[in-house]
């Protein structure tokens, strides 16, 4: 089991530095395999907790990697992370809360990526006169409506999902307000970090006994975070994160768009199997 959660977590990683995303996807669900067949009462919020705690690592090495490459757009990660914050806190009081029912989530959500999916496939195989460096130039100012918009549904969706947000915001300023693909990927990498590290906070300072769901994986828990079980997947994610974010600038952009509309589509297909 060990093993398998080091090779996971190692392909979380890179998914994470490639796409801009924080690697949840793999994450999440599989840490909620392992809290539902261990029988640990109300495990969801345990899953999202700690596959938060993971995406954090991701995002953390992806962020050095960006700074390494002075591809950091610090102004406009901050401005998306302050947003991001207020999305994930007004997420995490629905998640603990008795009235929050996953299902039309899931098929809000699913339809979103699916949608992006179907844009991202387009815009891919459409083929551009000017370089990558021309494009990345005109992109236009990333101003604070569009992070707004942007970071309250990523940070909801991250706290709702444990998906880290990034799935969502990259093709929405990609797709919706014309950021180039690979500073959208970087805006999300340093809104991620900010955003997941309010959450996780937040989580680690509940009190899952009173819920009646105190029992976890691991006797090294803080709050919804199970830290043993974050150690088994949390180290090889991190190489595999400062991976991806080196091959995000070695890979032609249109290959990078359908790749992207390749994960919405199985990230949009793995939450509605879990209806």
């Amino acid at each position: 089991m060990t093993i398998l959660l080091l090779i996971l977590g190692l392909i979380a990683g890179l998914i994470a530095g490639l796409f801009g995303v924080g690697g949840g996807i793999i994450f999440t669900p599989v840490l909620f395999f392992l809290f539902e067949q261990a029988g640990i009462p109300n495990s969801v919020p345990w899953a999202v907790a700690s596959g938060l705690m993971c995406t954090w690592i991701t995002s953390l090495a992806s962020v050095v990697r960006q700074y390494n490459q002075q591809h950091l757009f610090v102004k406009e990660g901050l401005l998306l992370g302050f947003f991001g914050a207020l999305g994930i806190s007004l997420g995490k009081w629905v998640l603990l809360s008795p009235y929050y029912s996953r299902t039309e989530f899931i098929i809000v959500f699913s339809s979103l990526l699916f949608y992006s999916a179907v844009l991202m496939f387009m815009r891919g195989r459409k083929t551009k006169t000017h370089t990558e460096a021309t494009a990345e130039q005109r992109s236009p100012l990333f101003n604070p409506k569009q992070a707004s918009v942007t970071g309250i549904i990523g940070g909801g969706i991250a706290s709702l999902a444990g998906v880290g947000g990034g799935g969502t915001m990259v093709p929405i300023m990609n797709l919706f307000f014309k950021q180039h693909f690979r500073k959208a990927v970087s805006i999300s990498h340093l809104g991620m970090l900010m955003m997941i590290s309010v959450g996780v906070l937040q989580l680690m300072a509940e009190q899952p006994e009173l819920n009646g769901s105190g029992q976890s994986l691991t006797q090294w828990t803080l709050g919804y975070v199970d830290l043993g079980a974050v150690n088994s997947m949390g180290w090889t994610a991190l190489i595999g994160a400062y991976g991806g974010a080196w091959l995000n600038h070695k890979v032609p952009r249109h290959y990078l768009q359908l790749g992207f509309g390749l994960l919405a589509l199985i990230m949009g297909t793995r939450l509605l199997l879990t209806l």
